[in-house]
């Protein structure tokens, strides 16, 4: 008898890349479709009657579609990635097409608007949490946390360039845009131009979902780490594991209090600057900046958390700092009952881009030290959890907001609190690498 060698873990495809990419445009779409209205909001106002509470709950629609997060962590956990993403990506399709039908009652197409919003939100659980769940079970160590921020980052990219797509196509409602490409105000023209970017995003999510069914493998032949061939937790003992964990529950509370935050102030962020005068356009092109320095950075962070490894407390200690301080500096600019700093646009563009620099690059950071408090919990499994977590600090803070949208005050004065409060946790986590030893280790 002739023994046929084992395969062992350790070996890299390069069609790993290729999955990536559809993971990360599948993100990016989901993202952009999400932050479609919230810098537009004042064109939607006069071309579809939306009013203050529509424009937040279009917003809203987002966490709300993390309410069955636990099912799709628990189909990513039995079925794999491959039946995961073409769920999340058909619900994507249904999503932008929902809000493309063309009819002719005012309110049946707000509704519609509204429904293709849920189902877009509803694939907000796989895209947000999914990453390094793909990265362990496609890269080696030495790629992960640079995998997790690419795939991670790019859902935000989406939302920053909705940012910099729906501002320079749809003008004003006051005739304020000098842009070739949105200069008349007129309400027909101004629904024709939004219609335009439905239309849109609707073709190029459908191109991805023809993508995804065409190819996505749920995994590689052979695994690439010791990590991604060890036995994990089940779905229901994952759970207890994390709900068990104290230092799990601490670092998680870190990311979700923060991010969700941040995330449904950036949702509304042209919202929160009208009354500070400033343009929608220029409201835009901050909303932009912000998160392309957070996802240029954090991949960049990613990449050095690879190289020199053991770092990522560390690496948080010093973003979670940083945003403290740039919150502190934009809602100082924007009110006017205590020490108040100058308004001007450099302050504005400055403290903002800061602010989505270092909040938006934290996020693979958090990902990858997640999973490394609690393994063999599965990734999907961990992610979900902390990313529920977020969405539902972010749901209760626009819950609020559609009732309290007339001074946004308390809303700017939510950033700085939260960061610090997040900066305190981090500060008294005690750190351990149970994978990175497992990886480094025991395949040695």
């Amino acid at each position: 008898l002739v023994a046929v060698p084992v395969p062992v873990p350790g070996r890299v495809y390069r069609r790993r890349w290729l999955v990536l990419l559809l993971f990360s445009l599948l993100s990016f779409v989901q993202g952009l479709v999400w932050n479609t209205w919230g810098p537009i909001q004042s064109s939607a106002r006069q071309a579809f009657a939306f009013s203050g509470m529509d424009i937040a709950l279009l917003v809203f629609w987002g966490p709300i579609g993390f309410v069955p997060c636990f099912a799709f962590m628990w189909l990513m956990d039995k079925k794999g990635l491959r039946v995961t993403v073409l769920l999340t990506s058909s619900l994507m399709v249904l999503g932008a097409g929902l809000r493309c039908v063309p009819v002719t009652d005012q309110t049946t197409r707000k509704w519609l608007i509204h429904g293709g919003q849920l189902l877009n939100g509803l694939a907000g659980p796989t895209v947000t949490s999914a990453a390094p769940f793909l990265s362990t079970t496609w890269f080696s160590p030495d790629e992960r946390a640079t995998a997790t921020a690419i795939a991670s980052l790019i859902s935000y990219l989406g939302g920053a360039c909705a940012f910099l797509v729906g501002p320079l196509v749809v003008p004003g409602p006051n005739g304020s845009s000098t842009l070739p490409l949105a200069s008349e105000s007129s309400p027909e023209y101004i629904k024709d131009r939004i219609e335009a970017v439905l239309y849109s995003e609707f073709g190029i999510a459908a191109l991805i979902f023809s993508a995804t069914l065409a190819y996505f493998p749920s995994r590689p032949p052979y695994p690439p780490s010791v990590a991604a061939a060890s036995q994990r937790l089940s779905y229901r003992r994952s759970f207890c594991r994390l709900l068990s964990n104290p230092r799990f529950l601490m670092i998680a509370l870190a990311y979700a209090i923060p991010l969700g935050v941040f995330s449904g102030w950036s949702g509304v962020l042209d919202w929160i600057l009208t009354p500070a005068h400033v343009s929608q356009v220029d409201a835009g092109w901050i909303g932009f900046w912000s998160i392309v320095g957070g996802c240029v950075f954090g991949i960049a962070l990613a990449r050095f958390a690879d190289v020199i490894r053991g770092m990522l407390k560390l690496i948080l200690i010093l973003l979670l700092s940083g945003a403290t301080l740039a919150a502190i500096w934009f809602t100082l600019t924007c009110v006017t009952t205590v020490i108040h700093l100058p308004l001007t646009t450099a302050t504005l563009y400055t403290s903002c881009i800061l602010l989505g620099v270092f909040l938006n690059s934290s996020v693979p950071i958090f990902f990858e030290l997640f999973v490394e408090t609690v393994y063999p919990v599965p990734e999907g499994i961990t992610c979900g959890v902390v990313t529920f977590l977020s969405n539902i600090f972010m749901g209760v803070l626009l819950f609020f907001l559609t009732f309290y949208h007339e001074e946004f005050s308390w809303f700017n004065w939510c950033l700085p609190g939260s960061c610090l409060l997040s900066l305190l946790l981090i500060s008294c986590f005690r750190e351990s690498y149970d994978r990175l030893y497992l990886d480094v280790v025991v395949s040695v």
